[in-house]
């Protein structure tokens, strides 16, 4: 992801989402996730580089999708696109012991250092893996609570819609749009979209 270039949409009302994503930010400490070179811009409201032309986001930017996100605690989540391992430890600090978090990243050597960072957090509900080739995200019966993507797709994946499991969300920026989708307990889909942003493209094969 590279960071904002609009304004985020964001829900009204959501002041304990706001909360806890803000908790989050303070408790899980970016400068752990950042190579040695550009560690000491941590604070700085901007992408950094971690190699492969790939980035740990923007701050701003994260916490505008997670608070888009919803995330509660006990959730199963999927992080596509785990970078750094940055946005997986902040999803472990919001579900909590009783959630899952996976994140995936298409680079061996940045998913190795990813599961490295989040493995030093202590929190042993969230791990990275290495994504499968030829795999968009990672099904599963009954599919994820929430899923987070940061990576802008060409298109909106039916491969990972149909991963969001009923009463689900998913945010994923398409074409540079952030988008959040939607599943209801019927299993209808609805998506809105949330604002203007940059992004690394997603890999979608």
């Amino acid at each position: 992801m590279a960071g904002r270039t609009g304004p985020a949409d964001l829900p009204t009302g959501a002041g304990g989402v706001a909360d806890a994503v803000a908790a989050a930010l303070r408790d899980v400490d970016r400068r752990r996730f950042l190579p040695r070179g550009v560690a000491r811009w941590a604070a700085a409201d901007q992408p950094l580089e971690i190699g492969h032309r790939q980035t740990c986001s923007q701050p701003s930017t994260v916490a505008a999708m997670l608070r888009l996100l919803e995330v509660h605690a006990g959730a199963q989540v999927l992080d596509v696109g785990s970078g750094s391992g940055w946005t997986t430890a902040l999803l472990a600090r919001l579900v909590g012991p009783d959630g899952t978090v996976l994140g995936l990243e298409r680079f061996p050597d940045l998913a190795a250092r990813g599961a490295a960072n989040v493995r030093r957090t202590g929190m042993t509900w969230a791990h990275v893996a290495h994504a499968t080739p030829g795999v968009l995200g990672a099904p599963r019966p009954g599919g994820w609570d929430r899923v987070l993507v940061s990576a802008a797709a060409t298109r909106l994946p039916d491969e990972l819609v149909d991963q969001v499991a009923r009463g689900g969300r998913m945010v994923i920026p398409v074409r540079h749009v952030m988008v959040l989708v939607t599943r209801d307990d019927g299993g209808r889909v609805r998506t809105s979209d949330h604002g203007t942003y940059s992004f690394v493209p997603l890999v979608e094969d």
